[in-house]
């Protein structure tokens, strides 16, 4: 079919716009899950919980601004002498009107300390909301790392079901030409049915791992997450235990800032209650009217006469009581922080000395017994029962150390929350 001319440009022209319009469209974002560092990122932009953390934190700072301002101006008229015979609430059809601006003044420094508090509160919401950060990133990472592991594991268990079929295959072989006992063959298919059942059992746990993964991202529970690449690999900062409790005496981590605040915002409440003692003012300027006309102003001052002393008595005593109830607390908090961090680095340790010692020792060693009873049961020096248990031994050594590395990065991804690195 032929188009004449200015239909091809119109026909060009639309499948320009098109194509304009196609690559405007935004991509699917990538699923994470192929490494620690994409959980990390989707979390730290995506989880509502930090989202909402974060706007308690931009309102509280906005809180400190209002908190340091004057209170707000009040205006007032006066009509005086209204005619009991003729009312009216027009100015010039009464005796006279005043009119009235005043403004109330805090002085001695209370404008400031409620600014303070303000703003001390305000960090302390900002502070809880990065530890509150630290430690779903320690459970994303804890996800990620089962996650991983129901994986790895998978893989190692379809690789022992796949020696397991060669095995059978041999056995089948020597059992037909009348070498060995038809229960060899027997004892590899059942081996191999129970590995099927670990099986299901690491695919329900990688499911569960993957459900609480979404969870902790903020994503629906069957959201689809990328596989499992990388190895986790959580650094761990201190280089001793001594190290780490250090920096957390140091204040280092958010919980501790955020109680360390709200320490200072109750003193900050107590030097505020206190100096109630002190008078404040109010100002204020009028203007009075007669009939059509100003004839007068006046100036005003007030003076707040703090006599209720019981009630300042016990406010300053409520005030205290925060201030007690603060470092208490805080002090709670860094003895919490600092058993958590005990307990997680010896686990830590204890997993990364199993794994060390799986590798260097007991992998060769149930490996190299594995190559020598298969040597020896194809020329028929070992019975097939001493072979599987060489190869069982061999795999589950393989799974142990499997499993520590998971223990390692489980500690790891705690020891790291409690060190308080912020994100």
């Amino acid at each position: 079919m032929q188009f004449p001319f200015p239909a091809r440009r119109w026909l060009a022209l639309s499948c320009l716009l098109l194509a304009f319009s196609t690559s405007a469209r935004p991509v699917d974002e990538t699923p994470p899950g192929a490494d620690v560092a994409s959980i990390r990122a989707w979390l730290l932009q995506h989880n509502p919980e930090l989202r909402a953390r974060e706007a308690d934190t931009e309102a509280a700072r906005a809180q400190a601004i209002a908190a340091g301002s004057l209170p707000n101006p009040s205006v007032g008229i006066s009509l005086q002498g209204i005619s009991p015979g003729h009312p009216s609430l027009l100015p010039a059809n009464v005796g006279s009107t005043s009119y009235q601006l005043r403004q109330r003044i805090p002085l001695w420094g209370k404008r400031g300390l409620a600014r303070g508090i303000a703003e001390r509160n305000a960090d302390a919401i900002g502070a809880g909301r990065e530890a509150a950060a630290l430690d779903l990133l320690a459970q994303a990472e804890a996800a990620y790392v089962r996650y991983w592991h129901a994986g790895q594991a998978l893989r190692l268990v379809d690789e022992q079901i796949l020696l397991l079929q060669s095995l059978e295959e041999i056995t089948g072989v020597r059992y037909a030409l009348g070498m060995v006992p038809q229960q060899d063959a027997i004892r590899a298919q059942v081996q191999t049915t129970r590995l099927r059942g670990e099986r299901i059992a690491l695919e329900e746990a990688g499911n569960e791992a993957g459900m609480l993964l979404n969870l902790l991202l903020g994503r629906r529970a069957d959201a689809p997450l990328a596989p499992a690449l990388q190895a986790p690999q959580l650094a761990v900062a201190s280089a001793s235990l001594g190290d780490a409790l250090a920096r957390l005496d140091k204040g280092s981590h958010p919980a501790l800032q955020a109680a360390r605040a709200q320490v200072e915002a109750a003193r900050d409440g107590l030097r505020l209650r206190q100096r109630e003692r002190w008078p404040d003012i109010s100002v204020g300027v009028g203007a009075m009217q007669r009939g059509h006309r100003i004839d007068g102003y006046e100036l005003m001052l007030e003076v707040e006469l703090p006599l209720q002393r019981r009630a300042l008595h016990a406010r300053e005593s409520e005030a205290q009581r925060l201030v007690d109830a603060a470092q208490a607390r805080a002090e709670s908090v860094h003895t919490t922080l600092g058993g958590q961090l005990g307990v997680a680095w010896t686990q830590w340790r204890s997993a990364q000395r199993q794994r060390a010692l799986l590798g260097t020792t007991r992998i060769p060693q149930a490996e190299a017994n594995y190559r020598s009873a298969l040597a020896s049961y194809q020329v028929g020096e070992v019975d097939f029962n001493a072979l599987v248990d060489a190869l069982t031994d061999w795999q589950d050594a393989r799974l142990a150390q499997l499993d520590a590395t998971r223990d390692e990065q489980l500690g790891a991804a705690s020891v790291r929350a409690l060190e308080g690195d912020t994100p």
